[in-house]
């Protein structure tokens, strides 16, 4: 058996040259037994997801100082078999699924990092950092430092910076205000919002509940952990 300290970059380095397909997945079964690894990927509030070698992805918690920002994946055949490979426990924890093997991820911000898209009819829509289609919105959630976050058919996850502005403008209230000029005017509305019309790829009937709560309390509405533990 491979040490868990090593397994997860022999792995990554052993598919570079491969195919992302289930030649991948019958080479790593060949490491029976590895462990869960903690602290080697993170997953940056831009949906960047970075190695950390020294497995020291959780160390600022034990310092108290700031995260540690990893280094930058740039294989494009490691970034896609990541991105298939990403998914939650029932502990709100989410990592990546490295063959037999579970590389749990550090959130610095949410499970999913949210963008909109635009589809050939023009249709805007919203899809997470690893490709998959945000279709519909359970709730969402404007904290108090800005930020957007939403309870999808996903999973939790939080809107880009670059598309907030997109999407407050396309989040509409009963009485025909968006969100963005609702905000603009009247900046202390505590809410909850009914939003009776969401973004055009929402395939549900939008009528949805936007509520503003502390950011320190997204994580646990949400129901995930940003830095997961053994």
């Amino acid at each position: 058996m491979q040490p868990a300290n090593s397994s997860i970059l022999d792995a990554l380095s052993y598919i570079e040259g491969l195919r992302v397909d289930k030649q991948v997945l019958a080479a790593m079964a060949r490491w029976p037994d590895v462990p869960d690894v903690f602290g080697w990927l993170s997953l940056t509030r831009q949906g960047k997801w970075r190695l950390h070698p020294n497995a020291d992805a959780l160390a600022h918690l034990a310092r108290d100082s700031g995260p540690l920002p990893g280094e930058p994946i740039t294989s494009h055949t490691i970034l896609n078999f990541i991105n298939k490979n990403y998914e939650g426990d029932a502990q709100g924890r989410w990592y990546f699924q490295n063959g037999p093997q579970r590389v749990f991820v550090r959130l610095d911000a949410a499970p999913h990092i949210l963008h909109t898209v635009t589809d050939t009819q023009g249709t805007l829509g919203l899809h997470t950092h690893n490709g998959l289609n945000a279709a519909h919105v359970h709730e969402w959630l404007l904290a108090d430092d800005g930020s957007l976050y939403a309870r999808t058919d996903q999973g939790p996850g939080i809107v880009n910076g670059r598309d907030l502005e997109a999407v407050l403008t396309l989040l509409t209230t009963k009485d025909d205000t968006n969100m963005l000029d609702l905000l603009a005017h009247t900046p202390d509305a505590t809410g909850p919002f009914v939003i009776t019309q969401g973004f055009h790829g929402d395939t549900h009937p939008a009528k949805t509940i936007l509520r503003r709560c502390p950011a320190t309390d997204i994580a646990t509405i949400l129901g995930f952990q940003h830095n997961p533990q053994p």
